[in-house]
């Protein structure tokens, strides 16, 4: 098979385009045949992007942890998928993505894809709408008519911004997002009902008072912007960062339940999510698409201007 692969640690000029043998499935793991595959720029920084969870050097390495496309052979001791099936799923850090016309995963990490969108739009939201989903209903737990606070509304941390503000307005909450001007009508359109802008640091710019009025605050920028968090949070509310942990510190002075994750697989909540797509309510967003030959060339997008939403790697 053809996969973009990575034969010492590095950025974007350490990815090839080159022959590789096509992965085996194990026992409970299923080959797919890659259609599309989402990239996080934030990846090749990652140490499970090179290393094995023990610390081992995995090298060559392929990038890409989204994918949507099709079983081409479930493995051993696999019930409930079949070869043609169309899926998608969250690939874990410490194993080869899906930058590659195959890959291998449990298969109890695979779902149906949403049938309504292509497999490109599909691949989209197996990282960034997992976390979102994963930010605000298990760790925040959201209940409806309560006040939210998406920080970087219309992308942050691996794209996750614009869906946590949809799915934020979804679980019933009211939802305020910040963001450049320019994202402004995106936003709104995504469900926000209020908009903030933010200044030259990414932190938001509330005037001489920020009110603690947010029952709940998804930080999916970090630095100067989580540490604007803390005070827009109200006592007793939640704040989930996504970049980084928060301080503990901070959280107590201001008496806020201040949480980190990292998201899992979880082939229920993409279940969910796929029907939220077909249903209409939740909206794929792609930022740009290039043809897998042309990997590093995505990578390497991440220091120029590009519109929200996930860049995404065409493979079949």
């Amino acid at each position: 098979m053809m996969a973009l692969r990575a034969h010492a640690r590095g950025g974007p000029e350490q990815l090839v385009f080159e022959r590789a043998p096509v992965p085996v499935p194990g026992p409970g793991e299923a080959l797919v045949a890659v259609h599309a595959a989402a990239i996080t720029f934030a990846e090749l920084g990652w140490d499970l992007s090179w290393t094995t969870k023990d610390g081992k050097d995995r090298t060559p390495a392929i990038p890409s942890h989204e994918v949507s496309g099709t079983v081409a052979a479930p493995g051993p001791e696999v019930t409930g998928l079949s070869a043609g099936d169309e899926v998608y799923g969250l690939i874990e850090f410490d194993r080869d993505g899906a930058a590659a016309e195959y890959v291998t995963l449990p298969a109890a990490h695979l779902a149906a894809r949403p049938r309504s969108v292509s497999h490109t739009e599909a691949a989209t939201l197996p990282l960034a709408a997992l976390t979102a989903w994963q930010a605000l209903s298990d760790y925040a737990a959201l209940e409806p008519g309560e006040r939210v606070l998406v920080q970087g509304g219309a992308g942050g941390v691996g794209g996750v911004g614009a869906y946590a503000v949809q799915l934020a307005a979804i679980l019933g909450g009211t939802v305020t997002a910040t963001g450049s001007t320019r994202h402004r009508d995106l936003v709104g359109r995504l469900g926000a009902t209020t908009f903030v802008a933010s200044g030259a640091s990414g932190a938001a710019v509330y005037g001489a008072a920020a009110p603690a009025e947010y029952d709940v605050v998804i930080d999916t920028v970090g630095g100067d912007v989580l540490d604007a968090s803390y005070q827009v949070t109200r006592p007793g509310g939640r704040l989930v960062t996504l970049s980084a942990p928060p301080s503990a510190e901070k959280a107590a002075a201001r008496g806020v339940h201040a949480m980190f994750f990292v998201v899992t697989p979880d082939a229920a909540e993409l279940a969910r999510l796929a029907a939220l797509v077909d249903e209409g309510r939740l909206r794929p967003i792609v930022s740009q698409e290039f043809p897998l030959a042309e990997g590093r060339a995505a990578f390497e997008s991440a220091t120029r201007p590009r519109p929200p939403g996930k860049t995404v790697l065409l493979v079949r």
